[in-house]
């Protein structure tokens, strides 16, 4: 494979793990409450931001971490009691409009707190890039890669053998039923933008020593990550996780084309949810409804 093609192949890919963890937030939510959060990019903006600030005021790594992680997760379940709790049953658009005034108020929140200028984290491991067959691979974005893939199969056994995230996937297939064998369907919604938050924060943690951060950096990270949701199929967390990979890579091989400007590298994901649902409606892990007349 040519080095400036193995290059992108390797940018794609950490840049589509974060789309990936926004995409697994928008899902976890969805499922629970059947809301899609459009202020799920402000808590990956929230994790970095926040990362910068404790480093910068000499926190431990350790520490950092956790209030950086901890905070947005605190913030997720707010969003979930004060903003929408008192919107059950609304309709979806009335619930997608309040989603996205919270990252409104998110993302000015941080603007005067912190102003509008980009800010970096220092690499973890160093920023000595790894050469394999010609291209470059930054020690960072095995951090990237690494923390995504644990995340995963952390989800997959929180869901798979904990009471708690059984309690999630029973309320996502049917809350009444869920409710009528004493499931807290209020605790589950509350959790799962908690989990949301912090999968977010996680994700911008670890990308912000690579794309840099700033107040704003969530309103494209959140719209790629609901482009990786809709191309994987809305509610499929192994859909996410594909299609955050599929966007990075195809957004970072539309970028180093000779026949596409770089400039138009961002509207590619959207070009590609069109090609996607041509084919398949409802995504490529989406699943298939029948209607029995």
């Amino acid at each position: 494979m040519p080095p400036d093609i193995l290059q992108l192949l390797f940018s794609g890919v950490t840049v589509g793990a974060t789309y990936a963890l926004a995409a697994l937030g928008f899902t976890l939510i969805y499922n629970a409450s059947n809301v899609i959060n459009f202020a799920q990019g402000e808590f990956i903006m929230l994790g970095g931001m926040l990362a910068v600030f404790f480093v910068g005021i000499d926190l431990p790594l350790p520490l950092v971490l956790v209030l950086s992680i901890l905070i947005p997760a605190v913030v997720g379940v707010a969003v979930a009691e004060l903003a929408i709790a008192p919107a059950r049953g609304a309709d979806t658009v009335s619930l997608i409009i309040i989603t996205i005034g919270v990252a409104l108020i998110l993302r000015g929140f941080m603007q005067i707190w912190r102003g509008k200028a980009t800010a970096i984290l220092a690499p973890f491991s160093g920023d000595v890039p790894i050469l394999i067959g010609g291209a470059a691979l930054l020690p960072q974005s095995l951090w990237v890669l690494g923390t995504s893939a644990v995340i995963v199969i952390a989800l997959a056994l929180f869901f798979s053998r904990s009471l708690l995230g059984k309690a999630i996937l029973a309320t996502s297939i049917d809350p009444l039923a869920a409710q009528l064998v004493g499931i807290n369907t209020r605790f589950v919604v509350l959790v799962s933008f908690a989990l949301s938050a912090a999968i977010g924060a996680i994700g911008g943690i670890v990308v912000s020593p690579i794309t840099m951060t700033s107040y704003d950096v969530g309103i494209m990270l959140g719209l790629k990550g609901f482009v990786a949701v809709i191309v994987g199929g809305l509610g499929s967390a192994p859909g996410a996780v594909v299609g955050g990979l599929m966007v990075g890579i195809v957004e970072q091989l539309a970028a180093g084309s000779p026949y596409i400007s770089s400039a138009y590298k961002d509207a590619v994901p959207f070009l590609l949810i069109f090609v996607i649902l041509f084919f398949r409606p409802r995504g490529l892990f989406g699943a298939k409804v029948s209607e029995r007349v």
